[in-house]
Parts: structure tokens; C-alpha cells; sequence
């Protein structure tokens, strides 16, 4: 605990209070249940993609190295989030530190924004295939795909830097709990008593240009794919080149899908049960994770 600059505040807390299901704490355990094999299935399963990718020659494909890289970044979303979950839920583990705090939540958005560019990056590589398949290894080769998720994991880290860095800055003069199990930046600046704009400002900016510019390129490339398919003569030939990206496809669906559900209850669901709010936020942490080895 730190002494406030602030006229109006004599105390900075250091700590923050976790939320597990308010109203359900004797509950607590059973919850857990499902949580806890999720997360199981959602590590070996991504796990087990990425040691086949390794160890499989067959599988040294461009396609299957995206998968690879999707793997990873749903390890680091269900790693960087649901263990402080399980931690709430089992052993009432309700306090976390400052810098556990901006670590946890810089982590789960920088991998928030690499899966949803990595998602965007695969949509590119639908139309080339279906395009152009005669030319698709020489447009996206083995050693270039890696490169990629390596550069892609290093600007999603970049760009959540900024914000996270003010984080230890502010003072937390707010008392009051965080909405989640689980860190995040919109959680930690409503309890500041700094100025936050910088921070609201950028955080509205890069979701609306880096995850809303994936959403709209991927749109525009199913477009294409759609046209692609209805310009092919032969029935079997439109099957064969839509069964080449509904994996894609799906994996799309189960990312934005929550994040978009989770956003809509945020902003208008104001007058409902915390219970909603916490559950979509469990959902859009491990729903990704769960279903990406499945698909």
C-alpha cells in the first residue's frame, strides 16, 4: 500500500479483489468441475496439435502450421487466465497484486489480439487456396508461415505494451472488486484515480483497428471465397473447396462469437446479474481454447 498524490484520495490500493460467482460461493467447487476438464481438454488438445506438427513430416504444411500457431495462442489465453479462476473457485484465492494484476492482463489481451490476427491470417490463406491452388506453395512456403506467427506474436504483444506499462503508474484509490476471476485493463482503470484517458483512448483504438480490421478483412475474404465457389461448374468442386475452410470458419465463429457476446453484455447489460457478465467472461476464455482441437 502506497500513499496517493491525489488531494482527494489518502490511500493508493496495491492489491485487487477477484469475483468468483457471487451468490454461489457454496457452489463454488461444483462449478469448478466443468471449468477444470475444459481447461484439461483445451491443453492436451492444443498440446497434442502441436507435437503432431512437430513430429509428423505429412503435416509440414502451411495450413497445419497456422493450426500450430493457433494452438499456441490458445494455451497462452486458457494459461494466462483460467488457473487464477480455479484458484478463486477452490481456494478462495480473492487478492492479487498490482504487478501479477498488469502481467495477467496484458498477457490475456495481447493473445486475445494474436489469435484474432492469427484467425484473419488464415482467412488469406483460404482463397489462395481455392484460387490459386497450383501456386499455393509457392506463395505461402513452410518457412514463411512460422516467420509470420512469430511476427504476429511479437506485434500482439507491442501494441497491449503501451497501456500495460501506465498500469503500475496509477494510483488505485477506488475501493471495490474487479468484475472477473481474471484481470483486465477496463477493470483496473475504473478503479483508478489517475487519468486513465490515455489508456481508454488507445484501448478503444486498437480495438477498433486491429480486431476490427481483422473482422472486416475476414468478411471480405469469405466474400471472395464465396464467389470463388459459385464460379466453379461442377457441384462436387463447390463441396469439396467450402469443406477446404469450414474448419476456418467455425474456429471464427467460436472466437468472436463470445468476445462479441461478452462486449454487448458489457456495454448494454448494465441492469442484469453480475452472474451473466461473469459467465460470458469464463465462456470467452476457455470456449476458444476448448474448441479449436475439436475443429
Amino acid at each position: 500500500m502506497r500513499t496517493s498524490t491525489l488531494p482527494n484520495a489518502n490511500v493508493s490500493f496495491s492489491t485487487f479483489l477477484l469475483t468468483g460467482f457471487p451468490g454461489l460461493e457454496w457452489a463454488h467447487h461444483w462449478i469448478s468441475l466443468p471449468i477444470f476438464v475444459g481447461y484439461l481438454v483445451a491443453l492436451v488438445g492444443n498440446a497434442t496439435i502441436l507435437h503432431l506438427v512437430r513430429t509428423e513430416p505429412s503435416l509440414h504444411q502451411p495450413m497445419y502450421y497456422f493450426l500450430a500457431i493457433l494452438a499456441v495462442t490458445a494455451l497462452g489465453l486458457c494459461m494466462s487466465t483460467l488457473p487464477s479462476v480455479l484458484g478463486v473457485l477452490w481456494f478462495d484465492a480473492w487478492m492479487v497484486g498490482l504487478v501479477p494484476c498488469v502481467l495477467q492482463q496484458h498477457f490475456l489481451h495481447s493473445f486475445s489480439f494474436m489469435e484474432s490476427v492469427v484467425l484473419f491470417a488464415m482467412a488469406l490463406d483460404c482463397p489462395v487456396v481455392i484460387r490459386f491452388p497450383l501456386r499455393y506453395a509457392s506463395v505461402l512456403t513452410g518457412s514463411r508461415v512460422p516467420l509470420a506467427g512469430a511476427v504476429l506474436g511479437v506485434w500482439s504483444a507491442a501494441i497491449t505494451a503501451a497501456p500495460s506499462l501506465h498500469l503500475p503508474k496509477f494510483d488505485y484509490c477506488r475501493p471495490g472488486a474487479l468484475s472477473h476471476a481474471y484481470c483486465l485493463h477496463q477493470d483496473m482503470i475504473l478503479l483508478a484515480c489517475s487519468d486513465t484517458r490515455f489508456n481508454r483512448l488507445y484501448g478503444l483504438c486498437i480495438i477498433m483497428l486491429a480486431m476490427g480490421s481483422d473482422v472486416l478483412f475476414i468478411l471480405l475474404s469469405y466474400t471472395i471465397i464465396v464467389h470463388t465457389v459459385l464460379a466453379i461448374a461442377s457441384a462436387g468442386e463447390r463441396l469439396k473447396a467450402l469443406n477446404t475452410c469450414v474448419s476456418h470458419i467455425l474456429a471464427v465463429l467460436c472466437f468472436y462469437v463470445p468476445v462479441l457476446g461478452l462486449s454487448v453484455v458489457h456495454r448494454f447489460g448494465h441492469h442484469t446479474s453480475p452472474l451473466v457478465h461473469i459467465f460470458m467472461g469464463t465462456v470467452s476464455v476457455l470456449f476458444p481454447p476448448l474448441m479449436d482441437p475439436i475443429l
